[in-house]
This record gives structure tokens, C-alpha cells and sequence, in this order.
């Protein structure tokens, strides 16, 4: 099967043609959101980090801002720097160069003003946008397609419609030899035990398996004792009142979505994926934390499932919106691409709802537009952040 994607200098397969305008720290969000504003095909990725971080906290920001704009999905990418940020813009270009793809970078101090460095910006991206329009779309194997499972405000329905269906699909891409990311750790703790006997080798299970246990522990130890007594406690308000009772009940129902192939291959938040198949991504149960983490994998495309209804989509990648029940996709039709509800209601089954999300895929993957992207939603771009080595900075200070 084969679908029309644009073929990168490195050989990997985009979905879309995006122009990429990326502040290597937050100080440069509105001159980069200024620039971006000028060429309609630009999409600024606008955050809250980049200053001031050390330990992990800063690994995950570098290589998540390195991974995105390698993603792809992104034809060009122009970097907007202050100068003086711990996460160099200078580290952060020569990452992206070095890949091939065309990649301009303004910084701010070296240019003396924000707007003098709007109108250098400008002068850069218009020339980014001439390189990128050379691409066109070409006919290449569904197997370079990786998509990215997500769920959001998932209510009782979700684990018996939404998520087995995009199970079924999972395991149709991953038969074609394509690549699937699930993620969302905290919402795995109490059903590690079945992922683990469908993990191929002990090493990916054992990386797998100390994830989860340092996630439940770091929940744990941040909660208080007399409020949350075991796991089965640590249920977020939202899937409570959609019906979900327990973190336990929630995983069970979760994991419905990764179907049922081996897991290959087991990754820390927003590292790049390097097996085809089924792949497992450490990242946190937010909505916008997990899918960031799941485009810096390598996800052209977001399978998300909800049974309570998001708007929200992904600058840079289209985010597949999948109803876990009829009602909500009337209520939210604008919004939501295509309905699940029918398994609740008995007039379609899993395979057949299944294989409608993986057509729709595949269409979505040739230059079909999701709702999210209609509407113009991009608000799941969010870089997690580790407070712990903030703590110990500010114990060592006193």
C-alpha cells in the first residue's frame, strides 16, 4: 500500500510540508511567533523553557526541540535565539544542519533589537520557504509511516470502543511494517504486567517495566499518604467523571490501543524511535507533554482517542480525533473525525471501525486535513519539566 508523502534529505517521509519557526528559549517566543506571522505556511512552536536548567531538565528540553524539528513532517526550520540561553541556539542549528535539512537561525543579541531581528528573520524564512516549496509529493510504502497513540478526557466507553479500535488499527500499520508509539506512563500503572509478556526481549520489558515503577513512585511520594492510599487512588477528576473509577481501571482500558503486536522497543521521553513495529515512550499523562513526546519520536500522525470531548491539535502534525461514543461526536462534530460509538451501539464491530481509522490514515498521510487543522488548533505542543533538580539547586543554595 502506498501513500503520497515528501521525501527528506535524510530519507525519511514527511506527511506535510511545514515551515518550522522554533525559539531555542522563551524569550524569543514573540519575536519567533512575528517572524512566523509574515508566511502562512510557517508554524511558530512557541514554549516556556530553555533558561535556566540543569540535569535532565535540560536534556529533555534540548533533545525534544533537536527531535521536533527533525521531525518529518518539518521541511525547514528557522531558530530564534536571544544569546544567552543555557540551551544554545548555536547547538540547537548545528543539530538540525547537520541532518541536511535547510535550517536558518536569528539571535537576537547578535542582531541588537527585537525588530531588527523580526525583519533579518523574515529575509531568512522567505528564503527557508523558497527551498522547502522545491518538494512535492511522491508515492512511497505505508511502512515509513510512524503514528502516535494518545488519549484525552477518556470516559467508561473508551476502553471497550475508541481504543480497541485504534488497536485494530495499530496492528494493520505495524503488519504493513510501519511504526507505532503508545506512551502516557501514568496511565499504564496497573496493567505493566500484561505489556510485559508482549515485550520481544527482557531488555526492552526491564526498561519498560523501571519507567512505570519510577513514575508510581514519583506519584506516590508527591501525594499525600492520608489522601491517596494505594495506585488504584490516583485518578485523574476529568476520567473520574466520565465514568473511570481507578488508575487501574483507566490502564486496562488504555492499553487496548497498542492491539496486540510485540512491543520492539522501549525509548525515553521524546528520543527518537529506531525500531519498526510497536514502540513504548516514557511520558507523562498530559495531553500535551505526551504528544510532543510522540512528534519528537518521529510521529507524523496522532491517533487520539477521547470520550469526553478536545479541540486540541499539534502545529506540525495532524491529530486523528476518535469519539469513544455517538453523543459526544454530535456534540463535538467540528472537532471529531470519526466516531467509535457505533461498537457501543452495536451496528458497527472493533475490525471494521478499525480498518475505517486506518483508510482514513492513509488519506490523512496523502494531504487530507483533520479537523484540528481546519480549525486551526496547535495547542499540544508542551515540553515537560523535571521541578526535582530545581529543588536540589535551591537546597544547595541555603
Amino acid at each position: 500500500m502506498k501513500f503520497l508523502g515528501y521525501i527528506r534529505e535524510d530519507s525519511s517521509v514527511g506527511v506535510r510540508n511545514h515551515l518550522a519557526v522554533i525559539p531555542s528559549v522563551f524569550c524569543a517566543n514573540t519575536v519567533a511567533k512575528k517572524i512566523a506571522a509574515n508566511i502562512p505556511q510557517a508554524k511558530c512552536l512557541p514554549h516556556s523553557v530553555g533558561c535556566s536548567q540543569v540535569g535532565e531538565d535540560l536534556e529533555i528540553t534540548a533533545r525534544t526541540l533537536k527531535n521536533i524539528a527533525l521531525n518529518p513532517n518539518i521541511g525547514g526550520v528557522l531558530i530564534v535565539g536571544l544569546g544567552c540561553e543555557r540551551f544554545s541556539s548555536e547547538e540547537f542549528f548545528e543539530s538540525v544542519r547537520e541532518s541536511g535539512k535547510p535550517v536558518e537561525k536569528v539571535v537576537i543579541h547578535e542582531i541588537g533589537s527585537s525588530i531588527d531581528a523580526i525583519s533579518v528573520g523574515i529575509e531568512k524564512l522567505q528564503k527557508l520557504y523558497e527551498k522547502i516549496n522545491c518538494f512535492t509529493r511522491k508515492k512511497v510504502d505505508i511502512s515509513e509511516l510512524t503514528v502516535g497513540l494518545e488519549c484525552g478526557g477518556s470516559d467508561a466507553a473508551s476502553g471497550i470502543s475508541a481504543n480497541p479500535a485504534i488497536g485494530k488499527t495499530s496492528d494493520m500499520l505495524v503488519g504493513c511494517g510501519g511504526a507505532v508509539i503508545f506512551s502516557e506512563t501514568t496511565e499504564l500503572i496497573g496493567a505493566e504486567h500484561i505489556l510485559e509478556k508482549r515485550c520481544e526481549t527482557d531488555e526492552v520489558a526491564e526498561k519498560m517495566l523501571a519507567l512505570i515503577r519510577r513514575t508510581e513512585n514519583e506519584l506516590v511520594s508527591s501525594t499525600s499518604s492520608k489522601k491517596y492510599k494505594n495506585r488504584t487512588d490516583l485518578i485523574s477528576t476529568g476520567n473520574f467523571s466520565g465514568g473511570v473509577s481507578t488508575v487501574v481501571e483507566k490502564a486496562l482500558g488504555n492499553i487496548h490501543k497498542t492491539g496486540t503486536s510485540s512491543i520492539k522497543g522501549a525509548v525515553n521521553f521524546a528520543e527518537q524511535i529506531i525500531s519498526q513495529g510497536l514502540n513504548y515512550m516514557d511520558t507523562p499523562g498530559q495531553d500535551g507533554e505526551s504528544t510532543t513526546g510522540l512528534v519528537a519520536g518521529g510521529a507524523q500522525i496522532i491517533l487520539f482517542t477521547t470520550g469526553r470531548g478536545t479541540p486540541t491539535g499539534f502545529p506540525t502534525a495532524p491529530v486523528v480525533k476518535i469519539s469513544s461514543n455517538s453523543a459526544l461526536y454530535k456534540k463535538m462534530k467540528e472537532n471529531i473525525d470519526i466516531d467509535a460509538g457505533g461498537i457501543i451501539n452495536g451496528k458497527e464491530s472493533i475490525e471494521t471501525v478499525g480498518k475505517t481509522i486506518f483508510d482514513f490514515v492513509v488519506e490523512v498521510a496523502s494531504g487530507k486535513q483533520v479537523k484540528a487543522e481546519i480549525m486551526g488548533h496547535n495547542e499540544l505542543f508542551n515540553i515537560p519539566r523535571v521541578m526535582k533538580y530545581c529543588s536540589n539547586i535551591a537546597k544547595n543554595c541555603k
